[in-house]
């Protein structure tokens, strides 16, 4: 008897266990993330990292962190930016973006209300944005919300290439996963 219910505690340990495995964690189940007030200082840790979502049909997968390499055009104090670091997260169609004191957290679904609802980067002291976010012809784009420019980037081999507007167009290599 003995012998019977520790095979029987062992299958229900061994059938919760394979359950909790197969639990699918979606975009939905996480909690959308903002910037902090004051901005961070010391880059926050992941937000999607236990969804196992997988990407929407139409993103491309910038998941990684990546490094600003180059200038490609822009003014000269552009450079400034080069090694500055940036944290894409993907799951499903949810994008988080985190970089240089912000946490812009999204749907790629063209919509502003559920795009970036945030703060602008600290050059902008704060100010309140909106952002719709979408993938098109295999390009992540950016709207903001009465601005007539977009942002946008691309993947081309193994770099990605982050235009902001028609001004400023960085190039960026991925560091780690």
């Amino acid at each position: 008897m003995k012998r019977i219910l520790q095979a029987v505690a062992l299958l229900f340990f061994l059938s919760a266990t394979l359950t909790q495995a197969d639990e699918q964690v979606l975009a939905d189940d996480i909690p959308i993330a903002h910037t902090p007030a004051g901005y961070w200082k010391t880059m926050p840790g992941s937000v999607l990292a236990n969804c196992t979502e997988p990407l929407s049909e139409d993103a491309i997968d910038m998941r990684g962190m990546w490094i600003i390499v180059e200038l490609v055009s822009g003014p000269a104090n552009s450079e400034r930016s080069i090694g500055n670091l940036q944290r894409i997260e993907q799951c499903g169609n949810r994008i988080v973006i985190t970089a240089g004191g912000v946490t812009h957290d999204m749907r790629a679904d063209g919509s502003y209300e559920n795009g970036v609802n945030d703060i602008g980067e600290p050059s902008t002291n704060g100010r309140p944005i909106s952002v719709a976010a979408s993938f098109e012809n295999g390009v992540h784009i950016l709207r903001p919300k009465g601005v007539p420019i977009t942002v946008e980037r691309e993947l081309q081999g193994d770099s990605l290439i982050w235009r902001y507007g028609p001004i400023i167009t960085f190039r960026l290599e991925r560091t780690r996963e």
